[in-house]
């Protein structure tokens, strides 16, 4: 019951804010409405005593109230219906985006790294659209208990036990919460086998795997699978269901017992003549509006139960996410050109909940203007170096140093915003082609001139003359009749969204060209040295590129080889060449399997 109070309440107070009168007009007319129903009762009873008793036209007058009344319950109701159901729909954009703040509101991504985090975002995701259903149980919840205390009080003027009638839904009530409790139970012990059954049905119907599961034949291993996962959930959450059936059938059974001891009092009393025939009326049609009423409540509060944990999982997903860290007292501010050089000393780093260290006692500088190349094998910490310098993630030890700045000492937000970044894993934004690029920097989304530069920069330009609409084309199917792109159009404009940036201090490109063949690569990495070395001569920008080809990574001015998350070797091509180290080791091998 405490969580029914606590989803009710807190329904009702983001309606207060949301929309004050829609609120109070749903409210008014909902009581209203379902007050009409016992007042109903009451003019039946008055109109069987009329017409019994000869009196035809207190008998006709009181039939035209009652007609009235019951007209009046519709129309309050269906209005009622109309206001809150807008209400509902506002209340679930307001918390669609206190979600989507909780995701993405703080500049780090640790939170993404917590299995915990997204079965619960998994959970409330799937509640998100029974919000509506929530808050219109919590209104008819609190319209039905004012009903209910209406009815109690005219029950009591025919017989004080039958006020007990209303009473008597209270185990049954019990019960329904608990059995909904159950359900809720079951539903969070198969969250992660019921993402599996999801992930398991995109593996087959996605265009990215689907092709490779048909081509490796593992189809019916897939289909297995996924009907492993969703008989585990099915199974659970059936004798979850099974089991709140039998405790709503107690409850249900109680009340029913009630029920019938309370018609036995009302036809004792009409035998000895206590009661007349329009109390009997009255108190048959009322008790029935009790057992409707109790239906109804039961079937609210599993409702209410169901969707309103949504309230519980939002504050689960606050309390997993990390703290929005307190703004430090400092005067540290990002220079507007780089001077020095970025600089990192002692930087380790492990993923959090985890103590295995992907970067161990990391230190190298970069000095402003320069262009420099990661290299190592996979897993070496090559990415999560990347993300640090964006960032993205907080190192365990040491610092991350621009200028001489403790990046920890300036906002994040700051920081980013000067970093121009395409990542291996960079995302396809199903939007028109000026918002995918636009994003990149938002005040110039419809510069049409800049969005042209960059996409030239990223030698995308002529794909604007190949869509119906230039840029306002709609790019993929995910939701419209959009225009389908290969991999290197959607990498290239990834590369486009980065250059959209022209004042960065940091340049930051991880496996940027992987979509694209090796002479494409080379050639877009020799027009991209070229426009940083614009950039690093105008803002003093660091260029930092990952690749695993070594015709490309040759041309960066310095070269860093990573290896079990150390820096083994750095210099230039030349020097580590004559090193004869790990970097000759691989350029080597690399050639020879090109034929050099």
């Amino acid at each position: 019951m405490r969580s029914i109070w606590t989803s009710a309440s807190y329904l009702l107070a983001l309606g207060w804010r949301i929309s004050r009168r829609r609120l109070v007009v749903s409210v008014v007319l909902l009581a209203v409405g379902h007050l009409s129903a016992p007042v109903a009762a009451v003019m039946l009873g008055a109109f069987s005593e009329a017409a019994l008793s000869g009196r035809t036209a207190d008998a006709v007058t009181l039939s035209v109230a009652i007609a009235l009344v019951l007209v009046l319950d519709l129309t309050m109701t269906h209005f009622a219906h109309l206001t809150y159901y807008e209400l509902g729909q506002l209340e679930q954009l307001a918390l669609a985006e206190e979600v989507a703040t909780v995701v993405n509101g703080r500049p780090g991504i640790e939170v993404h790294d917590d299995p915990r985090f997204s079965e619960t975002l998994a959970m409330v995701t799937d509640r998100l659209l029974q919000v509506r259903a929530a808050l219109e149980a919590a209104l008819l919840l609190g319209s039905a208990l004012l009903q209910g205390l209406l009815t109690a009080a005219v029950l009591a003027s025919v017989d004080p036990w039958l006020a007990l009638l209303p009473l008597a839904a209270v185990p049954a009530v019990l019960a329904s919460t608990r059995a909904q409790r159950i359900v809720d139970d079951a539903r969070t012990a198969t969250a992660s086998q019921l993402q599996l059954a999801r992930h398991l049905v995109d593996l087959g119907t996605t265009d990215a795997s689907a092709k490779e599961i048909r081509l490796f034949g593992v189809q019916d291993a897939v289909v297995e699978r996924h009907r492993r996962a969703w008989r585990t959930v099915s199974d659970r959450l059936t004798a979850a269901q099974f089991r709140g059936a039998l405790l709503r059938a107690v409850g249900q059974i109680g009340f029913a017992a009630a029920y019938g001891v309370a018609i036995w009092l009302v036809l004792r009393g009409a035998a000895g003549g206590r009661v007349g025939v329009g109390q009997v009326v009255l108190t048959l049609t009322l008790s029935v509006q009790v057992g409707g009423q109790v239906a109804t409540t039961l079937g609210l509060l599993g409702k209410l139960q169901n969707a309103g944990r949504i309230v519980e999982l939002i504050a689960r997903l606050r309390s997993i996410a990390p703290p929005e860290p307190e703004p430090t007292a400092t005067a540290a501010t990002l220079p507007a050109v780089l001077r020095g050089e970025i600089r990192l000393e002692g930087v380790s780093f492990a993923y959090p909940g985890t103590d295995r260290l992907i970067l161990d006692n990391v230190s190298l500088t970069l000095p402003a203007g320069s262009t420099a190349a990661l290299v190592g094998e996979n897993g070496a910490g090559k990415s999560t170096l990347v993300k640090l310098l964006c960032g993205l993630y907080h190192p365990t030890s040491g610092r991350i140093l621009v200028d001489g700045t403790d990046l920890r000492e300036l906002p994040a937000e700051q920081w980013q915003a000067r970093v121009a970044t395409l990542f291996q894993d960079f995302a396809q934004l199903e939007l028109r082609l000026r918002e995918n690029v636009g994003v990149g920097r938002l005040d110039a989304m419809e510069d049409d001139d800049r969005l042209r530069q960059a996409l030239g920069a990223a030698r995308v330009d002529s794909l604007v003359s190949t869509l119906p609409e230039g840029l306002d084309q709609l790019l993929g199917h995910a939701y419209g009749d959009g225009s389908e792109l290969s991999g290197g159009q959607w990498q290239s404009l990834g590369l486009a969204r980065a250059l959209m940036r022209t004042d960065p201090l940091l340049l930051l490109l991880d496996e940027p060209a992987a979509a694209l063949d090796a002479a494409a690569e080379h050639a877009l990495f020799e027009r991209f040295a070229a426009g940083s070395a614009v950039v690093g001569a105008t803002n003093g920008a660091v260029t930092l590129f990952v690749s695993h080809r070594f015709s490309t990574v040759r041309l960066a001015q310095h070269i860093i080889v990573l290896g079990g998350g150390c820096v083994t070797e750095s210099g230039t091509h030349e020097a580590l060449m004559a090193e004869r180290g790990v970097y000759h080791e691989m350029f080597t091998l690399q050639a020879d399997a090109y034929g050099r």
